[in-house]
């Protein structure tokens, strides 16, 4: 837990949130200033701040629960589909310090666009360069 973190203070009871969903790793609760009606942000318990701070079973617990809540989601408040979606780091819009996903569920002539339309015009990149991108990736990854 994070004594600055206002998920941390969720988790721990001391500020209220309207919890749809929890377990002993994960959280789940209605987001208090929704995108649409039924958004609702999923959270490990335990304090990270960025995807990769997760460790993997808390990962697997985390979004295990975010793809079995989608649905009900939508199904609760009739939306066509829905965007799943995770900020990450303030560069990427993260406005909270703690991972948390975001289902907001979507409905035909929402005027809400693509998840596309998050990054922004896209770069115009060549066969040449895509290689290179990949290349770099999986180095990365590889470590």
């Amino acid at each position: 837990m994070s004594d600055d973190c206002i998920f941390c203070s969720i988790v721990a009871g001391d500020i209220p949130a309207r919890t749809v969903y929890e377990t002993d790793s994960v959280l789940a609760f209605l987001d208090a200033n929704p995108l649409a009606r039924g958004h609702t942000l999923v959270i490990p318990k335990s304090h990270a701040h960025h995807v990769g701070d997760l460790a993997s079973d808390l990962a697997s617990d985390l979004f295990g629960a975010a793809a079995s809540l989608t649905p009900e989601i939508q199904a609760a408040v009739g939306a066509d589909g829905a965007n799943v979606g995770v900020n990450d780091g303030e560069a990427a819009g993260q406005e909270v310090p703690h991972v948390h996903v975001h289902v907001v569920p979507r409905f035909e002539g929402d005027g809400g666009a693509a998840i596309h339309a998050v990054a922004g015009g896209r770069p115009d990149l060549s066969d040449d360069e895509l290689d290179a991108v990949a290349d770099e990736v999986a180095a990365a990854i590889d470590g």
